[in-house]
């Protein structure tokens, strides 16, 4: 299988240092532990939705997903749009009370809802998910680029996590979205060329279609029915509203209606790039019929594709995707470490600066375990399936309370804390026995854990003092922001945020011309000039936009 070539590592090395200059730059701006983890509700929607996309995108839909397109089709783009809905749910019922209850961490507003017991017991089994949720994800990141590379697998995941880490460190939450956006540029470019040229490899559209009809079918393969579509839809509608980082960005926005288009936005964006990504997985059945690991047929197609250099731009958008989601999934775990634990249980009465540097040690420990996690991933059965499996055993207990408790008065601490526990061993009990199947185990747990959960309103007592703390919690988040609660951006900080857009696409515009000078000539580098000069052009609107905002 091809490997990249040396001008792919240079292009990739130049990236990545683009990419370290806006993370340290915007470190400068950072003043306290509120500005770190939440922008300061500063962050405009565009870039917010962009960012909660990538957030939640990862190379694992390049590796586990591309894996499912490769032996089965469109049922991975099927699978992939399960994402549109609970984009479309946290607009429509949770994005304004999110933004109005004033919080740092989603976890926090637990203790005023709930009690300090809830708030713990999420803070602590909520981590222990999110790091089994981030190992596979840098796990996937380890199989693409050590099928690209001449990396091994345990040095491309070492190597990966370091980076990452590093990243998160510098800058917080205003560098995490400010690169996705970025980012989010290069991985729509770097994919946009994989469809024209996998294609034109098998023959075109036409021809594809007509030697692999079943691949053109959404329920194709052993998870084509309606029962497991359904139950999986659920789930991760229920995941991703639970997902910590998910919910950051919609109260990291100036108000309420920003809340919303963040939200409705990145249902669109999840709606629209799925069949783009994963085409060029399809096309690989006729470019690579025997595949050892399918979850390798994206990468494989994209390296024998591609012209050297800017695979290693392709590489470098992969990478950005799954550091973009890691980015933020370090960063809120690292303040769920810091205000509701450390804080909480140690050190009440530290500076700001202090907690500054328990965030940033935090995340040192949050990259360390999710490395080292990371490489015993293969052993569940490869990225997806340990996916599925990790998500439905804990992220369906966790995320009943966590969104449902801010939606119903009724239900109480009892319930959201027994929701948890049996909720969690009931997934283990059920997932136990092989002759249940996991579509069924999964609908049996959600079922279970919303009996619980809303049924503890009805029969357990609540004490006075608790009704008027809750009384209270749902006043707030009902009632919309004053004008004095809504943040203004400074004229000179729109333009300086406009500025580094700016700077940043004209110099990936200017990478990519570099890179295609290499190869001039092929069909590759031809796409790869119109992608560059619509960089060119992108900068300069983005500077008209910035240039006129900036004087309002």
């Amino acid at each position: 299988m091809e490997k990249l070539q040396q001008l792919d590592y240079i292009a990739f090395l130049i990236y990545m240092l683009l990419m370290a200059g806006i993370g340290v730059f915007f470190g400068w701006f950072i003043k306290d532990i509120k500005d770190y983890f939440k922008g300061g509700n500063t962050i405009p929607w565009i870039i917010g939705g962009i960012s909660n996309y990538m957030g939640l995108f990862s190379s694992f839909v390049f590796v586990a997903h591309a894996g499912i397109a490769y032996q089965y089709g469109l049922i991975g783009v099927l699978i992939l749009w399960s994402t549109v809905f609970p984009c479309i749910i946290a607009s429509k019922f949770l994005a304004a009370r999110w933004r109005r209850s004033g919080i740092i961490t989603p976890v926090e507003y637990l203790e005023t809802r709930f009690n300090s017991n809830v708030r713990q017991t999420f803070s602590w089994i909520g981590l222990g998910m999110r790091f089994l949720d981030n190992l596979v994800r840098l796990y996937a990141i380890g199989i693409f680029i050590s099928t690209a590379t001449h990396f091994s697998f345990m040095e491309s995941v070492l190597i990966s996590g370091f980076v990452i880490t590093m990243f998160t460190i510098i800058g917080g939450v205003w560098a995490v979205v400010v690169m996705d956006a970025i980012q989010f540029v290069i991985l729509i470019f770097a994919s946009l060329i994989m469809v024209p040229l996998s294609l034109d490899a098998v023959g075109g559209l036409g021809n594809l279609m007509e030697k692999q009809p079943e691949h053109f079918g959404f329920m194709n393969g052993p998870n084509g029915n309606f029962f497991w579509i359904l139950v999986y839809f659920l789930l991760i509608s229920l995941k991703y509203n639970g997902n910590w980082a998910f919910i950051q960005r919609f109260y990291s926005v100036k108000d309420e209606p920003s809340s919303k288009k963040l939200g409705y936005f990145t249902a669109i964006l999840f709606f629209v790039f799925p069949i783009f990504f994963l085409l060029p997985a399809i096309a690989a059945t006729e470019i690579f019929p025997v595949l050892a690991n399918p979850e390798m047929a994206y990468v494989a197609t994209a390296v024998k594709l591609l012209p050297s250099g800017i695979m290693g731009l392709m590489l470098a958008a992969i990478f950005s995707a799954t550091m973009s989601s890691l980015n933020s999934e370090f960063n809120i775990m690292s303040g769920v470490l810091t205000n509701d634990i450390y804080k909480r249980l140690w050190n009440a009465t530290g500076t700001d600066k202090h907690y500054l540097w328990v965030a940033r040690i935090n995340i040192i420990l949050v990259g360390l375990v999710a490395t080292v996690g990371a490489l015993y991933v293969g052993q569940l059965g490869g990225a997806f399936e340990a996916n599925k499996l990790l998500t439905g055993l804990f992220a369906i207990p966790l995320a009943i309370p966590l969104v449902f408790g801010i939606l119903f008065k009724k239900p109480n601490s009892i319930g959201a804390l027994a929701t948890v526990i049996v909720g969690i061993l009931a997934g283990l009990l059920l997932n136990s026995h092989p002759e249940i199947s996991w579509e069924l185990a999964t609908f049996i747990e959600i079922l279970i854990c919303f009996a619980i959960f809303f049924s503890s309103g009805w029969w357990v007592p609540k004490t006075i003092e608790y009704k008027d703390r809750v009384e209270q919690f749902f006043k707030l988040i009902n009632t919309p922001l004053r004008p004095d609660e809504i943040p203004n951006i400074s004229p000179k900080f729109k333009k300086m945020l406009s500025n580094v857009f700016v700077i940043a696409l004209a110099l990936s515009g200017l990478l990519i011309i570099t890179m295609v000078l290499f190869s001039l000539g092929t069909k590759g580098s031809n796409i790869a000039i119109i992608g560059a000069l619509f960089y060119f052009l992108f900068a300069f609107v983005v500077f008209l936009v910035g240039k006129r905002t900036s004087q309002h």
